[in-house]
């Protein structure tokens, strides 16, 4: 597949070229029809957002929908007959069904009607959480398609969320924001569906499509003044969940224009990510290096979760080196940065080749291993007898286990990329791996908040744990509407 040349991102969505025409008339550089499908026909639409280009500019004043299905008189005194228990009321047939289902699955929930959302996430927590999350490299892009003009005064609220439902950013116009604030719009704040009720955000992670709420049909009475459209954001490759895009105001932000504008930005974070992801595949195919002439090593990081070639990082005052090792140097590299008091050439060989290894089997590989480490990281060259690392090598796996130790169990799970050198052999390794994944595991099945014990059930380490998907369901309400699925998993796992 080849990776673009330019910031462009491609992406489908039904007739969408004449509304990015209208919207976007300067960023729309092609758009071609392909032959119509059983779904219907499709435009293809190229977006620039290159940052040095003005920013797009989305207009909120565009036509409005007709009147909605049932009057917000009707739907208030719907919600009130849900809200004491008379679902069988003919008033609530008159609710549009996905707002209606909604209702249902937080009444049976035991969600409150009122009261502002929970704040989970605060301070250093969220930041750290926020700079770690696969949607933070798609802020920029979010602001130009949904912001227009000047950010402070766009009359809608951009709210930017994770898979939880957490909200991580929160960006338009300062009045509009300092009301939401009043209602616990804000980031940090938990606006899931089995948190606060019906909202966009929380129904479309819910339902995992674009979903517009408005007014009265928030399941939440403080949410009524609002209305929001929101799409969820998946990732291109594995079709999970990312997180939701939101944007909330008057009535102009539950138009069809909105939706298809919605839905058109999760495509093209979508597209986005992944051009990304290629070309950062494409460049660790060949070092990025900088030459550290020598400066004193400030800091120094070795990437090894879910990565089977190691990528080492180095930084002086002036420069910076990044170089990806080859899996043998990389088991070396880690094993010395795991024993920081140093180890025999015996040990170490032991631990990279195996017990049976010799000492000379390791001898010239760490002739090799100082040749690299002269020329792009002069201050990490292992001294001799024993071998050990001058400074101090930072792993992202230690990193992880760090954050387990401090209680940010949501920022460890982020960080865990994965296994640590998944396809390495090395004795060593496969002790260090192991012992990572268990301190990740026992954490999550003893100290975890019931919402991250769920997002390690995402992750391939928590798919298949049975003990992790019976403990989620003891903690999760009674009437949770995500009982069912885990139901299944554990089945699934104790037939197999």
């Amino acid at each position: 597949m080849g990776i673009p040349q330019d910031d462009s991102s491609l992406f489908r969505f039904g007739d969408l070229g004449g509304l990015c025409e209208r919207l976007h008339p300067e960023r729309v550089t092609g758009i071609s029809r392909v032959p119509p499908t059983a779904s219907g026909s499709y435009t293809e639409v190229t977006l620039h957002h290159r940052r040095s280009e003005t920013p797009v500019v989305a207009s909120w004043q565009v036509s409005r929908e007709g009147p909605p299905e049932a009057s917000r008189l009707l739907i208030e005194r719907a919600h009130e007959e849900l809200i004491a228990g008379n679902l069988d009321d003919k008033r609530l047939q008159e609710v549009r069904p996905l707002v209606r289902e909604s209702w249902v699955r937080s009444w049976r929930g035991r969600v409150g009607p009122e009261g502002a959302p929970q704040i989970e996430l605060v301070s250093e927590e969220l930041e750290a959480y926020r700079l770690a999350h696969p949607l933070a490299s798609a802020m920029d892009m979010i602001r130009a398609l949904l912001l227009p003009g000047t950010e402070g005064d766009s009359g809608v609220v951009v709210a930017v969320g994770d898979q939880a439902g957490r909200l991580l950013w929160i960006e338009g116009d300062r009045k509009l924001q300092s009301l939401t604030e009043g209602m616990g719009f804000v980031a940090g704040a938990n606006w899931a569906e089995d948190a606060v009720g019906t909202t966009a955000p929380g129904t479309a992670l819910a339902l995992g499509q674009s979903v517009q709420i408005r007014g009265a049909e928030h399941y939440n009475r403080l949410v009524h003044p609002w209305s929001c459209t929101a799409a969820p954001v998946r990732d291109p490759e594995t079709r999970r969940v990312l997180g939701v895009i939101d944007i909330t105001g008057g009535d102009e932000v539950v138009s069809m224009q909105a939706r298809l504008l919605v839905d058109a930005t999760a495509r093209a974070v979508e597209s986005e990510l992944l051009v990304s992801r290629l070309r950062a595949r494409s460049e660790s195919q060949r070092p990025i290096t900088i030459s550290s002439r020598a400066k004193p090593t400030t800091r120094a990081t070795l990437h090894v979760l879910g990565r089977d070639r190691a990528r080492l990082e180095t930084e002086t005052e002036l420069e910076e080196s990044v170089i990806e090792l080859s899996a043998r140097h990389a088991a070396i590299l880690l094993m010395l940065a795991v024993h920081r008091q140093g180890l025999s050439a015996e040990r170490l060989s032991e631990l990279v080749y195996g017990p049976d290894a010799s000492a000379d089997t390791l001898r010239p590989e760490m002739v090799r291993l100082r040749k690299v480490l002269e020329k792009h990281a002069p201050s990490l060259v292992p001294e001799s007898r024993p071998y050990r690392l001058p400074v101090v090598l930072e792993t992202d796996a230690h990193d992880v286990l760090s954050l387990l130790d401090r209680g940010a169990h949501r920022v460890a799970l982020t960080a865990y990329r994965g296994p640590v050198l998944p396809e390495s052999t090395s004795p060593g390794v496969e002790e260090f791996r192991e012992s990572v994944r268990a301190a990740l595991r026992e954490t999550m099945l003893s100290e975890a908040s019931l919402d991250v014990l769920l997002e390690y059930a995402e992750i391939p380490e928590g798919q298949s744990d049975a003990a992790a998907l019976r403990l989620a369901l003891e903690m999760l309400p009674a009437r949770s509407p995500k009982r069912a699925g885990l139901v299944a998993r554990i089945e699934r796992i104790e037939e197999s």
